[in-house]
């Protein structure tokens, strides 16, 4: 199976149940309630930094809780590693160079891609978001009139208190931990220890870079907090039973060579699901998932047909099965991509990027690889201003440390390739070693397969809009 694998929309079809409004109908009579919904997104969280994931210091009790009693995915990978693409992405159920001006941060989502919230909303779901929704953009200049992600309520509480008696609900708490800016020095006066941090491969292991990561990981824990909230409103009301939670994030940490970059560091994603009316608990699933995929299992968790025009298909069977690992469901891979981040190279170019990741191996291509990946050289301001970039940029000379620098601001090759079994990581690119010359080909001519047939314009020809757009954005 693969991304474009429709057989739940088929099946509808056959059974006469395109009409995607008949469906709750119909699982009411069958004796199934609708679920409530929670979609809860950290902004800028790696895979990596849970409790659950194994962290030693990021301690993240609500999160564990939804994964221990639902299933936690360790394969999990967004749409692409910036904000406003990841989320349009994920609210639609398609690849983001499906998604005009979508693709670009600080940009806006055009009306004329449906959005699972407002799906919801007609076939009788109370809707609303708190905090960040889609964007940073400008969503009423693609002609909507709230966020795509619902109307903005004040708290979840004042939310939960509109919602009629015996009406279902789908909420999107979108926190701003843990983006930047940090307070610096907040982890350490929260009594989180230097000497425990596990500083990943791909930066500079040094005290300024630990007590960045330690600032970070306060801020995760305070997303935690803010989640822990709304769960224990809903579990007060005596609705938790049948509330369908997902905990992710939008795209990987605010550090260099992770956040903007599709390597795992940028794309990866904690993802935990919890639904105890439908779903068996305590459950790893290690198959390959994106977030693209929410979208349709939303609706199909709520008796929606998916919309033919979504990429990503239901998760609802893997959920319910109660086989450990993998499934047998598994599809061969994943798809990420980028755009346009910041405004940081000349003439408001971006960095394009697509990229395949199997089991095995994470292809990527560089389609202007004479650019500068993490922004033109003046400040590399692909990368936000933080302690960690100082250090690297500190070391860029060493001859032992300046691999860092050179890992998240070099310019890269058209092709990239790495074996992950050998270099989990991501550190060593192995596109040009002979050895891998067949499984390079095999990997290219597989995303250009489905680059094509899901008509990305850097593959079909079509305007390439992305570099052209203003940019309105401050910061990241």
């Amino acid at each position: 199976m693969n991304l474009l694998d429709h057989t739940n929309r088929r099946d509808f079809a056959r059974q006469g149940l395109v009409a995607a409004l008949s469906l709750p109908t119909l699982l009411r009579s069958a004796g199934r309630e609708r679920p409530n919904i929670v979609m809860a997104i950290s902004d800028d969280q790696s895979w990596l930094h849970t409790s659950a994931e194994g962290d030693p210091v990021v301690k993240t009790p609500v999160f564990d809780r939804i994964a221990q009693q639902g299933a936690r995915f360790t394969s999990a990978f967004c749409c692409a590693p910036s904000c406003t693409p990841s989320r349009g992405g994920l609210l639609t159920g398609q690849h983001i160079w499906r998604l005009k001006e979508g693709a670009n941060l600080f940009s806006t989502l055009p009306a004329k891609f449906e959005v699972y919230p407002d799906i919801l909303e007609s076939a009788g779901y109370q809707v609303g978001l708190m905090e960040k929704g889609w964007g940073p953009g400008n969503f009423k200049k693609g002609g909507r009139t709230r966020n795509p992600a619902g109307p903005a309520y004040d708290d979840f509480d004042q939310f939960f208190a509109s919602v009629p008696k015996g009406k279902p609900f789908c909420f999107w708490f979108g926190s701003h931990d843990p983006h930047r800016g940090y307070v610096k020095g907040s982890g350490l006066k929260a009594g989180l220890r230097l000497d425990d941090v596990r500083v990943p491969a791909w930066l500079p292991d040094d005290p300024d870079v630990r007590s960045d990561m330690l600032d970070y990981f306060f801020a995760i824990q305070r997303f935690d907090r803010d989640l822990g909230r709304i769960i224990e409103r809903i579990e007060k009301a005596g609705q938790l039973e049948n509330t369908l939670v997902i905990v992710t994030s939008d795209n990987g940490m605010p550090f260099p060579r992770a956040k903007a970059t599709v390597y795992d560091s940028g794309t990866r994603m904690p993802l935990a699901i919890r639904w105890p009316a439908r779903i068996p608990g305590g459950r790893v699933v290690e198959d390959l998932v994106g977030h693209v995929d929410l979208a349709p299992t939303l609706l199909e968790a709520a008796g929606i047909a998916p919309r033919p025009q979504m990429n990503g298909r239901s998760l609802l069977k893997l959920l319910e099965s109660r086989k450990p690992g993998l499934t047998g469901q598994s599809r061969e891979f994943v798809l990420s991509a980028m755009e346009r981040h910041t405004n940081s190279r000349a003439g408001g170019a971006g960095y394009p990027m697509r990229a395949l990741r199997t089991r095995d191996y994470l292809y990527i291509r560089n389609f202007e690889p004479d650019r500068w990946p993490a922004g033109d050289p003046e400040d590399y301001g692909e990368i936000a201003n933080c302690p960690s970039k100082a250090s690297m940029l500190k070391y860029r000379d060493d001859p032992k440390l300046g691999r860092f620098f050179r890992m998240a601001c070099a310019k890269r090759p058209a092709e990239e390739l790495f074996d992950l079994k050998k270099d989990p990581d991501q550190l060593n690119n192995a596109a040009g070693r002979p050895e891998y010359a067949d499984i390079r080909k095999s990997l290219r001519t597989l995303l250009d397969k489905q680059l094509i047939e899901t008509r990305d314009p850097r593959m079909t020809g079509g305007p390439i809009i992305w570099d052209s757009i203003p940019y309105k954005g401050q910061g990241q």
